[in-house]
């Protein structure tokens, strides 16, 4: 499963208002309980912010991946917001971020090793300079599937 092939138009926000980083976690989980990846909206945040507590998901670049590993996620999904201004969040270079890619998996082992797939090939992309220069520019959904094309 590529990444290009798990993105959904109802899960992607390129205009997302947060303030910080529970709000544009909490905007996200809410994307996706909306397009019925997630059963339990609250469970699932709960779970997000457990894998929060244990790790720096702030990955450079502006970028943050956090992951929510949950028996609440009913479908393997990527939501992703861009915010205008930059949002506090720990991060490996200490800069914050405007991309948020909210990973939502099933918590059983065979999607346990999806995520580690769709989390080695975004954070293979997002490490390229020239991804990091189109995603930049995104104003829709089909910029973004651009970008992640091959």
């Amino acid at each position: 499963m590529a990444v290009k092939a798990i993105l959904d138009k109802e899960v992607i926000d390129l205009d997302m208002v947060a303030e910080d980083k529970e709000s544009a976690i909490r905007y996200l989980s809410g994307l996706l309980y909306e397009a019925g990846y997630v059963a339990d909206i609250e469970g699932f945040i709960k779970d997000v912010f457990i894998r929060e507590s244990e790790g720096i998901t702030g990955i450079g670049n502006h970028v943050a991946i956090p992951h929510g590993k949950s028996d609440y996620v009913k479908k393997v999904g990527i939501a992703i917001g861009k915010t205008k201004n930059m949002i506090a969040w720990e991060s490996y270079d200490e800069q914050p971020v405007h991309y948020v890619f909210l990973f939502a998996v099933p918590s059983d082992n065979e999607n346990a090793m999806v995520h580690l797939k769709l989390l080695s090939e975004l954070a293979g992309k997002l490490g390229n300079e020239q991804t990091m220069e189109k995603l930049e520019t995104c104003k829709n959904f089909s910029d973004l599937t651009d970008t992640f094309e091959g």
